[in-house]
């Protein structure tokens, strides 16, 4: 990791308390906190529409559709990026939804990409990661 150079701000007693309440309920450090804090606004000032959820890594999400925008970009592969078939077979999933996930992701596939290949990891990676894992319908 590289090396980070030491920022000073000052806190009014509102946004400290938000951040040390932050800091009690994650055991994280305040820097982390803050750090963390500060790029989630600023990518949500990118692209309006989109949060974040999930312990860390967190994950950005569209808001509206319940969805992580890992999860809208595997869908829009899954139908070979056919943008009305897909927008036609998921009526709650909007174009603008669509086109902000695009977005994000064309900006931050680093952060995007290694959650799909996650969530495509074939029966045999999963037995090795899961050795434990029983697959329905094969009698494992």
């Amino acid at each position: 990791m590289a090396k980070t150079q030491p920022f000073s701000i000052r806190l009014t007693p509102a946004t400290a308390g938000l951040v040390a309440e932050e800091v009690r309920r994650s055991g994280r450090s305040r820097g982390a906190v803050v750090e963390e804090l500060a790029e989630e606004a600023a990518k949500a000032r990118l692209f309006p529409g989109i949060a974040f959820r999930g312990p860390a890594p967190r994950r950005a999400w569209v808001i509206g559709t319940g969805l992580d925008v890992w999860e809208i970009i595997a869908m829009q592969r899954d139908y070979g990026n056919d943008r009305a078939k897909l927008l036609r077979n998921h009526p709650a999933l909007s174009d603008r939804a669509l086109s902000t996930a695009l977005a994000y992701t064309s900006r931050f596939p680093d952060e995007v990409e290694p959650l799909i290949q996650a969530a495509r990891r074939s029966p045999e990676e999963l037995r090795e990661l899961y050795p434990f894992i029983a697959f329905e319908g094969t009698g494992e």
